[in-house]
């Protein structure tokens, strides 16, 4: 059994080699060839025939062969090593896989461990983890493959550590395959990064840093807790690179939203080592020109994107109209929506915030399209009412936001609460405030903003006084309240002045919206040596000292 599943892994790790000869052949038809000619097929070629099949993507072929070398010569003519592969080109079927579970235990085949982690992996593919499991658990002797496949199955990140720890204890050596599953756990939750890093320093005693999946896992993980530069370090560590290996440093660059230049750079050294971009690829480096503003690149990234085809995904063409819009070249991100064949919800909501003035019919449309909103739909089609809409058109959305469960979420009911205020509508925005059951500070901002807006600084001064209870007020809860108070004489001085010793508090006094609300409300109060005081003291721009 040992010799057997040594040949099944030697089989295996020679697919790709084996696929390149295949690759000269013209059509399938010269893989079925042997099988016209030699009426009883040798197992081997059974094994070769279905694996080059998979290796061309074409599991349905592997299928046939498999079938028909069951009609031709029986049962007994296949081993396990065929019903393994056999399994492997199901993809997750988990129909077609109990049929050939059932055929396993028919033939007696399904004692055989190589048999038995392809099934595992099978029912892990398909959703039926439990069903893998106890299979696991019957096992008498499982190997490092076993274990591995189990662990992949595991949905989530908390118990695949747990069992990944149970492997440690009962002394299965992992190797690069387990850590790079365990890795996968560890940066999808924020409390298992230090076990990541625990993880590296293990990975590096045993010599396993240079494996391209290991240090490609590595490098995402820290990408993902920003921790750049222990990305770059084991990038660099990465004797073989691929495609995989540069996409996860542009990611890594990308996500940060600050470092759009290196990820431009990686994008031009990895074109330059002969690599071929994919759509992640495509997608992260025009993100970068987005966070750029960097036009010039961007039209030439997309002019790329059309040669290589990967205008085809619908990922790559809203990456492509973000970028455009950051870049104020509207007309051009309006074309890229126009040429896309399908249309999701970025797309949609991107096109709802581009073109204000068409936000409601573009709603429309995407609802005709089967296309269902999400929040930030209805965060942008609000803002667009906000400006060339009326009060009626907004309590409209706020219906539909409310039919479809989205008026409690916080960013929507933030977007109300200014939409209302805009419109005049203060007590509309008190009530969305009121059925808001946990309150942001961003909530209350828009509130206090609110009331300033509709001129009600005694609501907007005592919706101050509410909020800094209950949590730490920011540069825009000052800049609201001090403009409310600069702008009303019944409201005594003091209370700016009180606001102005709990911003010194907090170290916001350097803050340009901060400093130029309080030397404003100084002026406006009357207070003009203070004014000019402060005006000196905090304000750096020349313009404002003058203007002051």
């Amino acid at each position: 059994m040992l010799n057997r599943q040594h040949i099944f892994q030697t089989i295996d790790r020679a697919t790709k080699r084996l696929c390149q000869g295949f690759k000269n052949y013209h059509s399938s038809q010269h893989a079925f060839h042997p099988f016209e000619e030699i009426p009883q097929p040798k197992p081997i070629s059974v094994h070769q025939s279905m694996l080059s099949s998979l290796c061309r993507e074409r599991p349905y072929e592997a299928i046939e062969i498999f079938r028909t070398q069951i009609l031709q010569s029986g049962v007994s003519s296949i081993d396990e090593v065929v019903v393994a592969i056999g399994l492997k080109a199901c993809r997750g079927d988990v129909k077609l896989g109990c049929q050939m579970h059932g055929l396993a235990i028919f033939s007696g085949l399904d004692s055989f461990l190589t048999v038995s982690n392809s099934l595992m992996s099978l029912y892990c593919k398909a959703g039926f983890f439990e069903e893998a499991f106890g299979m696991f658990e019957n096992l008498s002797s499982p190997d490092i493959v076993s274990w591995n496949t189990i662990l992949s199955g595991f949905q989530c990140s908390k118990k695949g550590v747990e069992f990944a720890i149970q492997m440690h204890r009962e002394g299965v050596a992992f190797d690069a395959v387990t850590y790079t599953t365990v890795l996968a756990f560890c940066s999808s939750v924020d409390e298992l990064s230090i076990l990541g890093i625990q993880l590296h320093a293990l990975i590096f005693r045993h010599g396993l840093d240079t494996d391209t999946f290991v240090g490609n896992a590595l490098v995402t993980i820290y990408a993902r807790w920003a921790r750049m530069s222990e990305a770059e370090r084991v990038f660099a560590e990465i004797p073989d690179k691929d495609l995989i290996s540069w996409n996860s440093m542009l990611s890594g660059y990308n996500q940060e939203g600050t470092r759009g230049l290196e990820a431009i750079w990686v994008f031009v050294e990895m074109v330059r080592e002969g690599l071929k971009p994919d759509h992640v690829s495509f997608a992260s480096v025009v993100a970068a020109c987005g966070h750029e503003r960097n036009l010039n690149f961007g039209i030439q990234l997309h002019s790329l994107i059309l040669r290589t085809g990967c205008s085809a995904y619908v990922s790559v063409c809203n990456v492509m109209m973000s970028m455009y819009s950051k870049c104020e070249a509207v007309s051009e991100a309006k074309e890229v929506f126009k040429s896309m064949i399908e249309h999701n919800v970025i797309s949609w909501t991107t096109m709802i915030s581009l073109d204000e003035e068409k936000a409601l019919s573009h709603f429309r449309e995407m609802r005709l399209d089967g296309v269902l909103p999400n929040e930030v739909t209805f965060v942008g089609l609000i803002h667009a009412i906000s400006i060339k809409n009326t009060v009626k058109e907004g309590q409209a959305i706020h219906g539909q936001c409310t039919k479809v469960g989205f008026s409690f979420k916080q960013p929507v009911s933030n977007s109300l609460i200014t939409m209302y205020a805009k419109f005049g509508s203060v007590e509309d925005s008190m009530k969305v405030f009121g059925e808001i059951s946990f309150r942001e500070l961003i909530s209350c901002n828009a509130l206090i903003s609110g009331y300033v807006q509709n001129n009600m600084f005694q609501e907007a001064l005592q919706a101050f006084q509410t909020t800094i209870l209950e949590m730490k007020p920011n540069e825009f809860t000052f800049g609201s309240v001090l403009s409310a108070i600069g702008a009303a004489e019944p409201i005594p001085l003091s209370h700016g002045q009180r606001c102005h010793s709990r911003i010194i508090k907090l170290g916001l006094e350097t803050n340009l919206v901060v400093s130029g609300a309080l030397v404003d409300m100084y002026a406006k109060r009357g207070s003009i040596e203070d004014s000019r005081k402060y005006s000196r003291r905090y304000l750096k721009n020349p313009w404002l000292l003058g203007h002051q």
